[in-house]
């Protein structure tokens, strides 16, 4: 088995019409080569927004570094992101100002050639593969909850009206439903993790190119200049991990990878 070799970096912008960005993320590798990545999207509220993705953001990085290191990295972040739930809402029931605030929250670990992602609002976790873009989260808003109860076409729900009505989000109650998501991975794949102000403008066949061999940075770089070129109506963030190195993944043609995932999620 190769060593596996990490690329991650993470990139935020206020979009062109947005006065203040209500947007948080993160990317870094350890010293023991595992990455660490999160992009937060606050939910609008005067400044409370602003405050939420980014406290969300803080408070995951610092529970996970405390957790013990012994503990498997994926029950780490899981446990960081139900963290900053519980801190996101004690502080909005402290301060008058915040009350109500929260965020979407969508934090991904890849250490030993494996992916766990936590997962909480529409923010997105991707999976580029040969070319292609599998969207390996599900939207948690109403628009979305109409597809997949197939009252509403996939189609009609990026113009929706409900399209960013969020059915769960950070911080808006002391317990939130997490969804949950471990994938093995092969040298060569990229992660991409955006919010709606990105992902909302581009389409999912786009992201392969725009990423293409770019170094992290780079790649974030790129995504955020396409979206804005497309004038995204709001703030917009992404972060991405590319696998430069580690062993073969037997077995999965990106086809079947996208397949299998589609019907686990339903799609």
């Amino acid at each position: 088995m190769g060593e596996w070799v990490l690329d991650a970096a993470a990139l935020t912008d206020r979009g062109t019409t947005r006065p203040h960005n209500e947007d948080a993320c993160a990317a870094r590798v350890d010293p023991d080569g595992n990455a660490l990545a999160v992009v937060a999207d606050g939910v609008s509220l005067a400044a409370a927004g602003e405050v939420a993705s980014q406290m969300a953001v803080e408070v995951l990085l610092r529970a996970y570094a405390e957790e013990p290191a012994t503990a498997a990295p994926g029950q780490r972040l899981y446990r960081a992101v139900q963290q900053a739930n519980i801190e996101l809402y004690d502080r909005a029931i402290a301060v008058p100002e915040l009350r109500g605030m929260s965020t979407t929250l969508t934090a991904a670990v890849v250490a030993g050639g494996e992916l766990t992602a936590v997962h909480v609002g529409d923010s997105r976790l991707y999976l580029l593969r040969n070319g292609a873009a599998v969207q390996l989260t599900k939207d948690h808003t109403v628009a979305a909850e109409k597809v997949r109860m197939r009252l509403l076409s996939r189609e009609k729900a990026r113009l929706h009206p409900e399209r960013s009505v969020l059915t769960r989000s950070v911080g808006r109650e002391l317990i939130v439903s997490r969804d949950r998501i471990v994938q093995r991975l092969a040298p060569g794949d990229i992660l991409l993790l955006c919010s709606d102000g990105l992902h909302g403008v581009l389409d999912d066949a786009e992201l392969p190119a725009l990423v293409g061999e770019r170094f992290a940075a780079e790649a974030c770089r790129a995504l955020l200049d396409a979206a804005n070129a497309r004038g995204t109506p709001d703030n917009l963030s992404a972060a991405v991990v590319r696998v430069t190195g580690g062993a073969p993944l037997a077995g999965e043609s990106p086809e079947g990878l996208g397949s299998r995932l589609r019907r686990l999620l339903g799609r």
